[in-house]
């Protein structure tokens, strides 16, 4: 099997059309793929279609990309908080589209989308203004709203380690929506703090299996590690090989 680690997080997107549909992965800034967010800014794709669970913080990472108006329509849970000025002005003035979706329904859409599940039925919404066009069905004696699955062209997460050939070690929380995004797309490119060599990877700790993945883009400065200590920086031939230092 081939190395997916690339050259630069460039060379990773440039197949990004015009009009794609994008997951984001994060929850809030932890876990956000914001290296890859930036060289999405400079790559230049726009009318992009967002799936992600908030609307950006501040004016970094996905704000920025929503204020260099390259997104259409976003799809998430969260769009409004305390630090969501870009978002409230573009949709505000019309600039930008909104799909409203409950957390714990667009989590589980997106991971119906990567197991192959036509769809599911739940109660949340049900009754809301969130349910209104969709089937509803009775289920002993409860109501519940029939849930497609969301997949996207492309998914951009950030992980903490891989190996060249993909598999995947997230930290803590940072790992929120990565996995199942990964699963759901069909490109999934990952920003990983450092690369580690094959094998060195405990397999009951990978979360998301290199199958998922298509291209990775080291972040980190020193981006090789061996038994958890750097052993040095990576190189454009390194990169491209697999191989290190």
């Amino acid at each position: 099997m081939r190395s997916k680690l690339s050259s630069g997080a460039i060379e990773a997107l440039a197949g990004i059309p015009d009009g794609a549909t994008i997951m984001i992965g994060g929850f809030g800034r932890a876990g956000q793929p914001v290296e890859l967010i930036d060289a999405l800014i400079e790559q230049g794709a726009t009318d992009l279609t967002i799936i992600n669970n908030n609307a950006g913080n501040g004016e970094t990472g996905l704000a920025a990309l929503l204020a260099a108006r390259r997104v259409s329509k976003i799809v998430c849970s969260f769009p409004r908080q305390s630090d969501s000025q870009v978002f409230n002005g573009l949709y505000a003035a019309g600039l930008i589209e909104l799909e409203l979706v409950p957390q714990g329904n667009l989590a589980e859409r997106i991971r119906a989308a990567g197991a192959g599940i036509g769809g599911f039925f739940t109660p949340t919404g049900y009754g809301t203004l969130l349910a209104e066009g969709k089937e509803t069905r009775e289920i002993d004696g409860r109501g519940y709203v029939l849930e497609h699955p969301l997949r996207a062209d492309f998914a951009l997460i950030s992980a903490l380690h891989a190996d060249p050939w993909g598999n995947l070690v997230y930290r803590e929380t940072a790992r929120n929506f990565g996995p199942i995004m990964a699963a759901a797309a069909t490109t999934t490119i990952a920003q990983v703090d450092s690369m580690v060599e094959l094998g060195a990877l405990d397999p009951e700790s990978v979360v998301t299996p290199g199958i998922y993945v298509d291209h990775i883009v080291a972040v980190g400065e020193r981006a090789w590690l061996r038994d958890g200590a750097f052993i040095g920086e990576h190189t454009s031939s390194e990169q491209t090989s697999g191989e290190h230092s």
